[in-house]
């Protein structure tokens, strides 16, 4: 058993420990709300708009199609693993990076992959494959649509110039503050709806239909990426108020286990105090 010196110095330590792990709760708990407000308030939006773009597309002849929506081979394939800067948030940043892997692996097999990192942890995790062409782990530190929109037009570029035939991007969808689903979407080129079913085309455009999906697309791809790294911010302080939460328990625990610990070893030095000194009086009265 250790002594008692050994189990004061681990109650401390603990101790310490479980007060940084609840201050950062509390503080993952104050920014979840305000990212958890802000990517709820965007969701009906980004959508809607997707969704219009996507018809509108779908109603396009294939002459007048959008340099956004080509179809080329794919050989060349850019993934845009959206992770966080910082760790200590569960498994949220490793599923990120599993995932990206496994496309890299089994999607593309065979096929020249490259990473833009937006985080650090996803930057760290494949800079030593050198597969890293970007890192944007700074749109965290003022995120805001302009910042984000800057990344989203170079991204357009790539795709255009024909660097990349295909962009994906990986994301943490943020369900609520104890769940986020892994979410894999294609970026580029863009995929119009298969089911036209439902394509209303009694509406009439001014300007032309052209014209309005060429507007439109631009926006609708800024706002998918900004959408999906909200939706990843979230996620990150959700995840990272989960993982403090359960280190706080499981450091109140253990420090309650080493108090007990604590306690019998005292109450044991305790007892071989007062047997030693009741054997030492015997001894002189005999």
């Amino acid at each position: 058993m250790a002594n008692l010196k050994e189990i004061r110095s681990r109650i401390a330590s603990v101790s310490s420990t479980m007060q940084i792990t609840s201050a950062m709760k509390m503080v993952s708990a104050a920014k979840l709300k305000k990212a958890q407000d802000a990517i709820t308030a965007m969701r009906p939006y980004a959508n809607k708009l997707t969704e219009l773009l996507q018809s509108l597309s779908a109603t396009l002849d294939a002459d007048s199609g959008s340099k956004y929506s080509i179809q080329r081979d794919v050989k060349k394939v850019l993934i845009v693993p959206i992770t966080s800067n910082r760790g200590l948030c569960g498994a949220f940043n490793s599923n990120i990076i599993k995932q990206t892997q496994s496309l890299v692996d089994y999607d593309y097999a065979g096929k020249k992959v490259s990473i833009f990192a937006i985080g650090k942890k996803g930057n760290d995790a494949f800079m030593k494959k050198s597969m890293v062409i970007a890192n944007k782990s700074t749109l965290f530190d003022d995120l805001t649509f302009d910042n984000v929109a800057e990344v989203a037009e170079t991204l357009m570029e790539k795709f255009v110039s024909g660097e990349f035939d295909k962009i994906d991007i990986v994301y943490n969808k943020f369900k609520n503050a104890a769940t986020q689903e892994v979410m894999t979407e294609q970026f580029l080129p863009i995929v119009p709806i298969q089911n036209n079913a439902h394509v209303n085309l009694d509406y009439i455009f001014e300007p032309s239909k052209v014209e309005i999906v060429e507007q439109l697309i631009p926006k609708s791809l800024k706002t998918q990426l900004y959408k999906g790294i909200r939706d990843s911010f979230a996620s990150e302080h959700g995840a990272r108020m989960t993982a403090m939460h359960k280190a706080t328990d499981n450091a109140t625990e253990l420090r309650d286990q080493l108090k007990l610990t604590y306690n019998k070893a005292r109450q044991a030095a305790i007892t071989n105090e007062i047997l030693e000194i009741v054997g030492g009086a015997n001894a002189l009265n005999g």
